[in-house]
């Protein structure tokens, strides 16, 4: 009888022991991937080891794209000048494009200083009130009083074109890819391409077919900037309302109706949005367009970084920052007003306020063109790049070397460098290849799909196809430590941030300065502070992308639940354990999207750091450049690609129902 009773409680134990791995796993899922992964692993690598051996990548597996890509080249050089493709498609968009830009030069030029002046700050009150537009006159006047009038109105009549042609082009493409779900499929990894590949690499083709000057730095403006536009014009439009669809379907509309009346209304906040990206996107390429010719403030940046002249390249970017923080306030707060009530009086609303910014507008013009205002005034400027540079000389010499303890700036990207960057590159290199693709396999497959996983593996093996798997490893030991200290710095900073109001508005401007200072700017002090090298551009990638960090940061720590919270200080919680227990876990979307902001942002700066030294694939692009070879910069901006995808399928994760909406 006791043996009867003891065997139905033994069985359930040993069902439960059989299932127990089982339903760990399940439990688990990241740990039942790395398990099935170390089990493939364990059947492929030696076959793979024995087939191709480790080290480097192997010779066998990679394509020599050089000599195909200098053919082409080479067929470009020598038809440029008689070939119909050139004569009759080519040179009609290149003048046309010149045109357009003279044109709008000379409509600013016609409106004169005060003019232009007046033209923005009526804008910006029309779309956000008084006080942006008194933050617009103030922009503009100062960029005058800086001597840098002329090429700010250079760099505007481009960037007028540039931004125009971008929203037409994202506007077509939006519209295909949000009515059509096949043009979406296609559409994406044109636009993932697009946006990962490094500015630098647009610039190469478009010299070789257009040359030197301001046709070829539109047009590298114009596909660089009009993925944004595409993106969201393709976003607003899928994700309309379905019942208002449906109704306006049943009303008998036909598609051009339910697009017009419907669709685009319905999609005016992503529009802006769209608008806005482009807006940003375009100024920034419009400064690293200066190196093939594009003129204005750009160059004025270009010419100092040369010089390292921090003064004239803080004097060019000072305006470059205010341009880009009117465009930036005016979009969006044009976007935010959409659907909302009218403010201000009741005669100032609607037509009659846009018609009296046209004719003050119109009467200051009229009275600047007859006082001889064409252009600002040379007496009434400030020279600021003497005290400046007379300001970096102090720090330099004092702060280059002979601190105490630290030993100086130089000290410290000597330490840097030996003590993280060239270790790190040489574990990475020093890895199997292999290895590496296994390595990215498990991060991305652990916070991801097997589709993430394959991609991710599929762009690393890429990198070893194209015949740069060394470079790639330096620039990604680069990224990797930059990001490293990103994270270190901007969770501090975002966690105190989001503690105190204070801090918060005080870091709101700042933040706003540095996530707008052009690129090429960060690295003309980094390079008087910490010289020429790999440091140097590691440091101008930290300054350029901490800014992002510290934000959606901030807005993930602020954006948890208040009733959690709550609930946590009623449990006598205190602050570092509701920031651990509580804040962390629920705002682990907005910190995964950080680390993403992170990497992508560090990558386009550790690029554009091959003009200062810091190698690699940003040196072999620059290189490409400087000579013309097409096979060269192709390559290299290829792997950049390659690089850019895998590190964004690693840092962002994907579950299977984000895939089959997306």
């Amino acid at each position: 009888m006791a043996t009867a009773q003891a065997t139905p409680a033994r069985r359930p134990a040993r069902a439960g022991a059989r299932r127990g791995p089982l339903a760990a796993l399940r439990e688990r899922p990241a740990a039942a991937k790395l398990l099935l992964l170390a089990l493939a692993a364990v059947v492929l690598v030696p076959l793979v080891h024995s087939r191709w051996g480790g080290g480097v990548w192997p010779d066998a597996l990679t394509a020599d794209l050089s000599a195909p890509l200098g053919e082409v080249t080479d067929w470009i050089v020598s038809n440029r000048d008689n070939h119909p493709l050139f004569l009759y498609f080519f040179g009609h968009i290149s003048n046309a494009v010149v045109l357009s830009v003279r044109g709008v030069y000379l409509v600013l030029l016609a409106l004169g200083w005060a003019g232009v002046t007046v033209l923005a700050a009526a804008v910006a009150w029309r779309a956000a009130g008084i006080r942006l537009a008194l933050t617009a006159a103030v922009s503009f006047l100062a960029c005058g009083l800086l001597g840098m009038w002329v090429p700010t109105m250079q760099t505007l009549a481009l960037m007028v074109v540039a931004v125009l042609a971008s929203v037409v082009l994202g506007l077509l493409l939006g519209l295909a890819a949000g009515l059509s779900d096949r043009v979406f499929r296609v559409l994406r990894p044109v636009l993932d391409t697009m946006q990962v590949l490094p500015a630098f690499a647009y610039l190469l083709p478009v010299v070789l077919v257009f040359g030197i000057g301001v046709p070829g730095a539109v047009l590298a403006t114009v596909v660089y900037a009009a993925p944004p536009m595409a993106r969201l014009t393709a976003l607003g439009l899928r994700g309309a309302d379905g019942g208002v669809m449906e109704a306006v379907a049943s009303l008998g509309a036909t598609g051009k109706q339910r697009l017009l009346t419907a669709r685009l209304p319905l999609a005016r906040k992503e529009l802006l949005l769209g608008l806005n990206q482009t807006i940003m996107m375009a100024l920034s390429m419009a400064v690293i367009a200066s190196v093939i010719g594009a003129g204005g403030l750009g160059d004025r940046v270009y010419q100092a970084l040369s010089s390292v002249d921090v003064g004239a390249a803080l004097a060019a970017g000072i305006p470059i920052v205010l341009l880009a923080v009117v465009l930036d306030r005016t979009t969006e707060a044009a976007g935010r007003r959409i659907g909302a009530e009218p403010t201000g009086p009741a005669f100032l609303r609607g037509r009659r306020g846009w018609t009296l910014a046209a004719v003050v507008t119109a009467v200051v013009a009229l009275v600047g063109r007859a006082t001889d205002g064409r252009v600002w005034p040379d007496d009434i400027t400030v020279a600021i790049a003497g005290p400046v540079n007379t300001a970096k000389d102090w720090m330099v010499d004092h702060l280059y070397t002979g601190v105490p303890v630290v030993g100086g700036t130089a000290d410290l990207a000597s330490h840097f460098t030996s003590g993280v960057l060239n270790p790190l590159r040489g574990g990475l290199t020093g890895l199997p290849w292999w290895s590496v693709l296994l390595i990215v396999a498990a991060l991305a497959w652990t916070i991801g799909t097997w589709r993430t996983a394959a991609t991710a593996v599929l762009a690393m093996a890429a990198v070893g196809v194209l015949g740069v798997w060394e470079p790639s490893m330096d620039t990604l030991s680069q990224v990797l430590a930059a990001v490293a200290v990103i994270l270190v710095l901007g969770f501090g900073i975002a966690v105190g941030a989001a503690r105190s109001e204070r801090l918060e508005r005080f870091l709101r401007p700042v933040l706003d300065v540095f996530q707008t200072m052009p690129q090429f700017v960060y690295l003309i002090p980094v390079v008087a502070l910490f010289g020429v090298g790999r440091a140097p551009a590691a440091a101008a990638a930290v300054v350029y992308a901490l800014p992002a960090v510290v934000r959606i940061t901030t807005q993930g720590l602020r954006g948890v639940d208040p009733a959690a919270m709550e609930c946590a200080r009623s449990l006598g919680a205190t602050p570092g354990q509701q920031l651990r227990q509580v804040q962390i876990p629920l705002a682990r979307p907005s910190l995964l999207l950080a680390v993403n902001q992170a990497v992508v942002l560090v990558l386009a700066v550790v690029i554009i750091g091959g003009l200062v030294g810091s190698g690699a694939l940003g040196y072999e692009v620059v290189l490409g450049l400087a000579q013309g070879d097409l096979a060269t910069g192709l390559v290299a901006g290829a792997a950049i690609v390659c690089l850019g995808l895998m590190l964004d399928r690693v840092t962002q994760p994907t579950t299977r129902r984000q895939r089959q909406e997306s």
